[in-house]
C-alpha cells in the first residue's frame, strides 16, 4: 500500500463521541465502512488521535474500520474533573468504545501510553481483541527517558520563545491559542502530575505480556530513548510469538509528532491478520 496524499484525499473521518464508565466525554474519528474489520488507534502520551489520521485513512481504504479518539485529558476529550489518569481508567475508557462494536473484535494500535493502555486491556483481559501492536512500548522502559519526557510536558507552551519554536519542535498540533494570545497544551496540566510507578508499571506489564495469545508485533524506533533494544528483547523473551520490527531512522514519537513513520509498518501486519475483507491495494 502506498501512503501518498492522493490515494487518501478521497476518505473523509465522521466525528464521533463516547461516554467513559465515569461519564468521561471521549472525542474521536471514525474512518470507513463501519462493517469493516475494526481497528482502534491510540495515541501517546501527549499526542491526540490526530497522530493517527494517515494510517487511519489507509486502513479505511482497505476496507476496515479504523477509529481513533483522544484519550481522557487530551485533545477534544474530557479532563477528568477528579484528575482520575490512572491507567485503569484509560482501560476502562478503551472498553467503552469497544462496547460499541456489538461483539466485534478490534485491532488495537497504540503508540506509548495508547500501547500501555492496550497491553493491559488485553493482557488483564477487560477486553478481547483480533491483533495488538504495540509502537514504542514495553514493560521494560528507560527511567532517565520517561522522567525527561515528562519534565518537558510539564512546562508551559509560553517557555518557548515563540510560535515558530513550537512549529519547528513539531508541537502545533499539540497547542491552542486562548483569547489572550498565549499557548497553552492541549492537555490537562493533571495528566502530567499523575504519579507514575515504574516498577510497578514494568511489573504489571510483564504479567501481561507473557498472557498474549494473540497476533502481537512490536515496532520500535530505533533510535528511541524510552524502549531500548534491551527492552525490547526483554519483551520478546516474555511474548516469544510476538513479531518485532526496529525501524531504521525513527524514534520516540515525542509529545506532538505524527506516528506516520510507523504506518506502513502497521498496515502490512494488520492486514494479514485481521479479517479478510480487508485487502491491500
Amino acid at each position: 500500500m502506498t501512503l501518498t496524499q492522493a490515494h487518501l484525499h478521497d476518505t473523509q473521518a465522521s466525528m464521533r463521541v463516547w461516554r467513559s464508565a465515569d461519564g468521561t466525554r471521549l472525542a474521536g474519528d471514525a474512518w470507513g465502512d463501519p462493517t469493516g474489520a475494526p481497528v482502534i488507534l491510540l495515541h501517546g502520551s501527549g499526542q491526540t488521535r490526530h497522530a493517527w489520521t494517515r494510517t487511519a485513512k489507509a486502513l479505511a481504504d482497505a476496507g476496515c474500520h479504523a477509529i481513533t479518539f483522544d484519550a481522557r485529558g487530551h485533545g477534544d476529550s474530557d479532563w477528568s474533573p477528579v484528575c482520575n489518569y490512572s491507567q485503569g481508567a484509560m482501560v476502562r475508557d478503551l472498553d467503552s468504545i469497544v462496547a460499541t462494536l456489538d461483539g466485534r473484535l478490534p485491532a488495537l494500535v497504540g503508540a506509548g501510553m495508547g500501547g500501555s493502555t492496550s497491553l493491559l486491556a488485553v493482557g488483564e483481559r477487560h477486553v478481547n481483541a483480533s491483533a495488538l501492536v504495540l509502537l514504542n512500548i514495553a514493560p521494560q522502559t528507560e527511567s532517565t527517558a520517561v522522567a525527561r519526557l515528562q519534565t518537558f510536558m510539564r512546562q508551559q507552551p509560553g517557555d518557548f520563545e515563540a510560535a515558530t519554536a513550537l512549529s519547528a519542535e513539531g508541537l502545533m498540533q499539540t497547542v491552542r491559542c486562548g483569547e489572550d494570545g498565549k499557548y497553552r497544551w492541549h492537555w490537562d496540566p493533571g495528566f502530567a502530575a499523575w504519579p507514575r510507578d515504574l516498577t510497578r508499571r514494568e511489573s504489571r506489564l510483564s504479567t501481561c505480556a507473557r498472557n498474549l495469545a494473540l497476533p502481537t508485533l512490536l515496532v520500535r524506533g530505533e533510535s528511541s530513548e524510552v524502549v531500548s533494544e534491551a527492552g525490547a528483547q526483554a519483551f520478546l523473551r516474555l511474548c516469544p510469538r510476538a513479531e518485532y520490527v526496529n525501524l531504521r531512522d525513527a524514534g520516540h514519537t515525542a509529545a506532538g509528532a505524527s506516528n506516520d513513520v510507523f504506518g506502513k509498518t502497521v498496515l502490512r501486519f494488520l492486514l494479514r491478520h485481521i479479517n479478510a475483507t480487508c485487502q491491500m491495494s
